[in-house]
């Protein structure tokens, strides 16, 4: 089946080379009053009738712009460039531009009493759709400010974040988290704790690709999250900043900072950001054992873990642009960030035998502080051998990791009446890091109407180090201990390269493309005094094929179908392929599995767009060998451990609208149906594990008066199926009001998240040997936050470059 799927998408990208045509082109040229450069101006195109907005382009650095559209109707032009009035044209219809320029539009100086009433008169919609992906825009909700990258994806469609930290999109795993088109590298925890670091009021957008065209890396299964964070583009000194203080139980404060300057041929940017925040998890579970093959109780284990997480981040961008000439840019960019994470964890477990009577007690207390440092260059250079848009650009990364955990495992047994019986304390120091290097360079080559021709190839070397140094306490000396003390050392090389293919023929738009990627994988576990040596070395290449098309059905492109298809991979993580194991808790354990193999998906989307503003999307996935968490239950002991589930079918439904039913009132609603399927043989155990998951996500925004906005979102996930795992539904509401302040420069802001309290998770694991388990968290969820916010910006906007050859390394450090 999958060989037959590839080789038609194979046949696809063959067969297609058919000439790009017959979307009406409209060029144009901004001309200002002193003949300066009008480069950055902002050009949109409106529906004359509806005004509704079709596209918006940016002025290059000739004063030129261009736009390819097949609305055969009255269309209007508008034009926005700071220090000048915004122009908008008279009604024209595009068919008698098709071969000729529009007039040159001259700018006229904006009057002092326009600069004192100038504010911004369009909004970005919280969800944008595109051919290939959906962009998430965090500043068009209120209940975004004064929080986090984390809390951003837990609002955006589609995505879920359990209690860990584990990103799924569309009841999915296996979803690859990019920051500025650079993978994270980090596992579940460490990476959210780094989005907790990052302030909503850093990132510009998300982008959401289920499937991601050949240029990226073909790595998770579930598609590409890609955070983007701000960067002001405008000549001269610009910036903003933004501080905020959230009280829930605990408090907690995200404050960024961001300037830019440019001057004659160099542009300097940065951002820098804070964080401190402080929450907890109050967890509880039970585990029943039953007696072999049958259904009476043999044992109980109840325990209430108390997790409080205080932790504090600070992170920092700076990089230049040096424009050699108007071919040749040069640019590097320095990357960093320092997270410090305490955590106090307090189990409280009763042990009962199958009558329910009280056979011991257990208290445990586990302080741990993990610091985890991160360091990035980048050297990127771009070459535009021509006016036509050409391009060959190159980067190079170096990107080093390091984290070190120090953690008590103090544990005190008491029989049933409370008197002492035993205790132990195991003390362990986990230092780990890791070097990867990364290469890539691309070219671009734009053809006729729209259409582009682009090629590339990267290569990305990791070597990671993971130590782990236990000891067993007794009467203040430390005796390691060599069944949890390890050494594991992993090295990785991925090479590969890819073709895409974009035109536009009629009312339709393709995009094809082919990726061939070659891994090599060694693992090296050291042995110890109780433990041998270990080796394990692979080699594999595959073709990744992708396959967009776009149909706008009327000629107004008010009713479009969109089709996608693509092929993914998703490869274990760094140190899920470390064999040894080490405790969570007394009755809990984490283990690596050195046999974990890529897991395979094949992906297609149907979707439906109407007038922009409403899309209907189909959606099915067939995935084998998917990597996810696994749980055995062994002589009472429960092992965590990734594994391989055999096969996971999942279908989707969704839509998502944007609808304005009065002028001060905007609704956004999304909403989801999704089937899971998962089947496998785990642990000797029979998994059939499906179930249909429902999300409803609608946003409310009201526009009151000049100054003031509000807002009251409520979002609903019922019962969802991942791997052994069945979560319970949660639901919550948040509302929010913001007021402009200083001439329209900056904004305070109030929400309030969670009002009801009722965001609270918990499951149960099934396909367990003998044994059923639950769980549930309370989670310090209801948060209040103010935010104030200032910008200032002057001069005029330059063209975004991407930079940064590391594209999809960084999601797969544990």
């Amino acid at each position: 089946m999958l060989k037959n799927v590839a080789l038609f998408y194979l046949f696809i990208l063959l067969g297609v080379t058919v000439k790009a045509q017959n979307l009406a082109t409209i060029k144009g040229k901004i001309v200002l009053p002193n003949q300066s450069s009008s480069e950055g101006a902002v050009v949109s195109l409106f529906q004359l009738s509806s005004g509704r907005l079709l596209k918006t382009n940016i002025v290059d650095s000739t004063g030129s712009f261009t736009f390819s559209t097949g609305y055969r109707d009255s269309l209007q032009l508008s034009v926005v460039f700071t220090g000048y009035s915004r122009y908008r044209s008279a009604g024209f219809l595009a068919i008698n531009y098709e071969k000729a320029m529009l007039p040159k539009i001259e700018l006229t100086t904006q009057s002092g009493s326009e600069l004192e009433a100038v504010e911004v008169v369009s909004k970005a919609q919280f969800v944008e759709r595109k051919i290939d992906r959906t962009i998430i825009n965090p500043d068009a909700l209120i209940g975004n400010a004064g929080t986090n990258a984390l809390e951003v994806l837990e609002k955006s469609p589609g995505i879920q974040v359990d209690i860990n930290g584990n990103i799924s999109l569309r009841g999915k795993q296996g979803v690859m988290v990019f920051v500025d088109d650079k993978p994270t590298y980090l596992a579940a925890a460490d990476l959210a704790n780094y989005l907790r670091s990052l302030p909503a009021g850093t990132v510009a957008n998300i982008e959401i690709m289920t499937n991601p065209p050949a240029k990226f890396d073909a790595a998770g299964n579930a598609g590409i999250i890609n955070i983007k964070l701000k960067r002001n583009r405008i000549k001269g000194l610009n910036g903003g900043f933004s501080t905020s203080y959230g009280q829930g139980i605990y408090a907690r404060t995200n404050n960024s900072f961001n300037f830019n300057y440019r001057i004659n041929k160099i542009n300097f940017f940065s951002n820098f950001s804070y964080n401190s925040n402080t929450s907890f998890q109050d967890l509880y579970i039970e585990r029943y054992y039953f007696q072999a093959n049958s259904t009476l109780l043999s044992s109980v284990f109840n325990q209430n873990s108390f997790i409080k997480r205080s932790a504090n981040g600070l992170n920092g961008k700076i990089g230049f642009d040096l424009y050699i000439n108007k071919k040749q840019t040069l640019g590097m960019v320095l990357n960093g960030f320092g997270n410090n994470t305490l955590t106090t964890t307090t189990n409280n477990a009763q042990l009962l035998n199958g009558l329910l009577q009280l056979q011991g007690l257990i208290n445990a207390n586990s302080p741990s502080h993990r610091s985890l440092a991160n360091k990035s260059i980048n050297l990127n250079y771009t070459y535009k051998p021509n006016s036509k848009g050409t391009e060959i650009s190159s980067n190079a990364d170096y990107i080093v990791y390091h984290t070190i955990t120090n953690q008590n495992l103090l544990s005190i047994n008491n029989q049933p009446n409370g008197d002492f019986l035993s205790k132990s304390n195991l003390v362990s120091n986990l230092p780990s890091s890791i070097h990867i290097y990364t290469f890539k360079s691309d070219y671009l080559n734009p053809l006729k109407n729209g259409g582009r021709f682009e090629a590339g190839v990267k290569t990305s070397i990791i070597n990671t180090s993971n130590m782990a140094n236990f000891f067993d306490e007794v009467s203040t000396v430390l005796n390691i201990n060599y069944d949890f003390s390890n050494n594991f050392n992993y090295k990785e090389n991925i090479n590969a390269a890819y073709v895409n293919y974009h035109f536009n023929k009629k009312k339709f738009s393709f995009q094809t493309g082919m990726r061939l990627e070659n891994t090599n994988i060694e693992g090296l576990q050291y042995g110890n005094p109780v433990r041998n040596d270990s080796t394990f070395k692979r080699s594999y290449q595959n073709l990744f094929p992708t396959f967009f098309m776009l149909y706008r059905i009327d000629s107004t492109g008010k009713h479009q179908l969109g089709l996608s298809m693509g092929r993914r991979i998703n490869r274990p993580d760094y140190q899920s392929m470390n064999p040894f194991t080490y405790p969570m808790d007394r009755f809990t354990l984490y283990a690596g599995n050195p046999f974990l193999q890529p897991s395979f998906s094949q992906n297609i989307e149907l979707s439906h767009t109407y007038m922009g503003r409403i899309t209907t999307a189909f959606e099915f996935t067939y995935a084998k060998d998917v990597i996810s968490e696994t749980i055995q239950q062994e002589n009472g002991m429960f092992y965590s451990r990734p594994g391989n589930f055999g096969k996971q079918f999942s279908y989707s439904l969704s839509f998502n609208g944007n609808f304005n039913p009065t002028k001060w009132w905007s609704l956004q609603l999304y909403t989801e149906i999704t089937h899971n399927q998962f089947k496998s043989i785990i642990y000797d155990q029979q998994l059939n594990n499906r179930g249909t998951f429902w999300f409803l996500g609608p946003t409310n925004q009201f526009i009151i008066g000049k100054k003031w906005s509000a807002e009251f979102a409520v979002t609903y996930t019922s019962s969802v199926v991942v791997g052994q795992f069945i979560t319970i539904p949660v639901w919550t509401t948040r509302m929010g009001f913001a007021k402009k302040i200083w001439a329209n420069k900056g904004s305070i802001k109030f929400n309030l998240n969670d009002i009801f309290y009722s965001n609270q998770p918990g499951g149960k694991i099934i396909a367990l040997a003998n044994s059923v388990a639950n769980w549930r968290s309370f989670l310090d969820t209801r948060v209040a936050s103010v935010v104030l916010s200032y910008r200032f910006t002057k001069g005029k906007s330059l063209n975004a470059r991407n930079t940064g050859g590391s594209d999809a390394e960084k999601g797969r450090v544990k």
